[in-house]
């Protein structure tokens, strides 16, 4: 998962894969049961918000019904905005509704999640909400039979590399997602949400240990220093240092180790639990009072004021760990994250630009 910049201005709204496949769920039903294309279809969202959903394919026989429609996340960076979503629905005579993995949804193969080791990879609200369809339809036409429901995603496979699933145990395809059915744009709700996932699947795996970190780049020095364990006692934080330390302390995990950048590390050092460079910025003269702890001079820590970014401070303080600043930047990153989770062991790690670690 990658952080990207908002952008300037109002931002357009758009809809989950939940919703999409709920919008598809009550077409194709409608359409078996009346034998008709369906081209839209209107669905009550869990908040009480009713949308319209666009079908953009409609096929239907005597036994089953499959409809599709394209996602639409609004001004999101979301990786399946513009993906194909889809449902085939058929009657069985249980009287329940079923779920089935359609291609491009993926498969639960580690507990710890909402949904059972074997399943597809559908979300308790996104199941809750086709349930809903599919019982009131049944019931509005009379009809004394239960209903399957088969979700797919074109090329979801391939979007599901984009993802941060197979870390959690979600093979072969992406996840039907959503609470409220909305996507908010350059909401955190999603990372949030893929960070507890994350170390729940962890402790559901019996993992006592993780490897917290910032992205891709910085986990990927971490994993071989930390070939010990596996890939999923490795969560990505984001910014969101906060909810990630708040999700620790409310587990028992034994030992966490915080791999963290230089320029977040700044920030952290000065108390911002969000690191995101619309909520926070690095403050100069903490790290130059910083410097100064530390015993150097004025002039040594002049150059410090004139930085545009904190990862230059290696121009100025060797990148080693004998380098009293940077063991101070450490201690202040641990005085800041320890309280937060007392009763687990606690390591810093700061890297640099060049992907060296710095452990303390």
């Amino acid at each position: 998962m990658s952080l990207q910049e908002i952008p300037a201005g109002p931002l357009r709204q758009g809809y989950t894969t939940g919703a999409c496949a709920t919008a598809c769920t009550r077409a194709a039903l409608l359409s078996l049961i009346r034998q008709e294309t369906v081209s839209e279809v209107e669905i009550t969202l869990p908040l009480g918000e009713k949308v319209t959903f666009s079908i953009s394919s409609c096929s239907f026989d005597g036994e089953q019904a499959t409809c599709t429609t394209v996602k639409d996340a609004g001004d999101d960076p979301d990786v399946t905005n513009g993906a194909t979503i889809g449902v085939t629905v058929s009657f069985n005579d249980t009287l329940e509704v079923k779920f089935f993995r359609g291609e491009g949804v993926g498969i639960v193969t580690l507990p710890g999640l909402a949904i059972g080791v074997g399943e597809p990879a559908i979300n308790p609200v996104p199941r809750k909400m086709m349930t809903d369809v599919a019982l009131f339809l049944t019931h509005l036409y009379k009809l004394n039979k239960g209903v399957n429901i088969a979700v797919f995603v074109v090329d979801g496979v391939n979007i599901a590399k984009k993802t941060l699933n197979s870390r959690i145990g979600i093979l072969d395809g992406i996840s039907i997602l959503g609470t409220t059915g909305i996507v908010r744009p350059f909401s955190a709700s999603a990372y949030i949400a893929s960070i507890t996932q994350g170390i729940d699947v962890a402790l559901a795996n019996n993992c006592r240990e993780i490897v917290i970190n910032s992205g891709g780049r910085s986990e990927n020095i971490l994993r071989k220093r930390f070939d010990h364990l596996p890939e999923f006692a490795f969560i990505q934080y984001g910014n969101w240092i906060g909810e990630t330390l708040e999700k620790i302390r409310s587990v028992p995990l034994e030992k966490v180790t915080m791999g963290i950048m230089l320029g977040k590390a700044a920030k952290l050092a000065q108390g911002e639990l969000d690191t995101h460079s619309g909520k926070s910025s690095w403050d100069k003269l903490f790290i130059h009072g910083l410097a100064k702890e530390c015993g150097y001079s004025d002039e040594q820590c002049a150059p410090i004021l004139e930085l545009n970014m904190a990862r230059r401070l290696t121009e100025i303080f060797p990148f080693t760990e004998q380098e009293p600043f940077f063991r101070k930047l450490a201690e202040y990153c641990y005085a800041v994250c320890k309280p937060l989770i007392p009763a687990v062991d606690l390591q810093i790690l700061l890297i640099d630009a060049n992907d060296t670690i710095l452990r303390f």
